[in-house]
């Protein structure tokens, strides 16, 4: 699960909700989205699971991600941390909660087969 997940050029395959496609950059990755180019850095490999991400939607605005793979039993559980962003409105919260849940349910069928 961690060594799927933690290549960004994975994304496409199971991210909907935040890319369509992905490329390489010089400090990170770009990501195509619905609202346009975005740069997305992930914390260093390791081994503890940690897939925290960061997601720039503009210059200068970075978007912490908190993302983790947990080992259970014989699979794996996987934790993602959708924050509320200041100035949010409770209805697009619903929306990008909607999005997370929709491709992690995508990863995990895309997984299984």
């Amino acid at each position: 699960m961690y060594a799927f997940v933690s290549n960004p050029g994975n994304l496409p395959r199971w991210a909907a909700g935040l890319c369509k496609s992905v490329s390489k950059a010089d400090a990170g990755w770009i990501v195509e989205t619905t609202q346009g180019l975005m740069n997305l850095r992930f914390v260093e490999h390791n081994d503890l699971g940690v897939l925290d991400h960061y997601v720039s939607p503009a210059p200068g605005v970075e978007i912490y991600v908190p993302m983790r793979v947990l080992p259970n039993g014989s699979g794996s559980t996987v934790l993602f941390t959708l924050f509320q962003l200041p100035g949010m409105s409770d209805e697009k919260y619903a929306e990008d909660a909607g999005l997370v849940t929709r491709d992690l349910e995508t990863l995990k069928r895309a997984l299984e087969k």
